[in-house]
């Protein structure tokens, strides 16, 4: 019994910092606070019990049987709650923050400030245009370009960066990242980033992956390998689908909002002449044109969830929503 209560004793014992093992062992403040008080009580049973009679004797050690039972039983649910294993499902969902520091779609800013997005280019004959049209109205856009058109017409984007505009990595050759390996995506990016970089002098911060396809998994190790965020967007004028230039325009200005990523093509002809009166309309409103990383650095701490009437879609954009067959 006196091996018993030093046992006891040895689970009330401080904690000692030599790594999570040790600490598991011990047990909550709660059950440790209960042994306690159980071990006094014990303390003084025995001391009655060695002063008095033998009748009285066995009395005490009765008593003193049923706290060690009531003891360990405390001792027993506390190592239970100690050591409950975290459940699998809690496990194996990623941290929404994570996801939030790695991926936008739209951003939450204090001001009408939004940002037009071009992929798949840049074209030899309507880029040049839409930089035109750009210097014009002194906006500055981002362009998320394919590598073999920047191996093709470096001097495009080289101008378009010297003129204040933001180069994003939209693959070399445009598959879909969700269905493709490790190894080829790695290279598709890789490759892309060395023709951005040898074409501007600089090495692109953002990647918008072909068709929005691209899982959480493949997220993270690009952005440990490659520093990339990953940018989708919330209003999609399917210009892709050539609706036509009045149709494209009137998507973009009845979707876009304030933190708005605007999505659109600077290889179709309709969207290069949708873009006079979409942008003319937007300046109407009041909205003010920059970059996509601009955008990030204005994000608020708390970005609530996007509304429903981000996209002509009704569905917010996001790595998980049905992806543009031409992003």
């Amino acid at each position: 019994m006196s091996k018993t209560i030093a046992n006891l004793r040895s689970l009330c014992a401080p904690r000692e910092k030599i790594g999570p093992q040790r600490k598991d062992r011990h047990l909550p403040a709660a059950a440790v606070g209960a042994l306690r008080y159980d071990l006094a009580l014990l303390d003084t049973a025995k001391a009655l019990a060695y002063s008095n009679s033998k009748t009285n004797c066995r009395y005490f050690m009765s008593v003193l049987r049923l706290l060690l039972i009531c003891s360990l039983s405390v001792c027993a649910i506390g190592q239970l709650q100690a050591t409950d294993p975290v459940p699998a499902s809690q496990k194996d969902k990623p941290s929404p923050s994570v996801d939030a520091l790695l991926t936008f779609s739209w951003v939450h800013v204090d001001g009408p400030y939004i940002a037009l997005t071009f992929d798949d280019g840049p074209n030899a004959k309507l880029t040049p245009k839409l930089l035109d049209l750009l210097g014009a109205h002194h906006i500055k856009a981002t362009f998320f370009v394919i590598g073999q058109n920047v191996a093709d017409n470096p001097e495009i984007v080289a101008r378009a960066a010297r003129e204040g505009h933001e180069i994003g990595n939209h693959s070399w050759s445009h598959p879909a990242f969700g269905k493709t390996s490790d190894d080829a995506v790695r290279r598709e990016l890789q490759k892309t980033d060395e023709a951005i970089r040898s074409a501007t002098g600089n090495r692109p911060a953002l990647l918008r992956p072909p068709y929005g396809s691209i899982t959480a998994r493949q997220k993270k190790w690009i952005n440990e390998e490659f520093g990339y965020k990953i940018i989708m967007w919330d209003v999609d004028p399917l210009d892709w689908k050539r609706p036509g230039p009045m149709a494209v325009t009137n998507r973009i200005v009845r979707n876009t909002r304030a933190g708005s990523i605007v999505l659109s093509h600077d290889i179709h002809p309709g969207t290069i002449e949708a873009m006079p009166a979409a942008i003319d309309q937007l300046e109407a409103k009041g909205f003010k044109f920059v970059t996509v990383s601009e955008l990030i650095s204005m994000a608020l701490p708390a970005t609530p969830k996007p509304s429903p009437k981000s996209t002509t879609s009704g569905e917010p954009a996001s790595s998980s929503s049905p992806p543009s067959p031409s992003g």
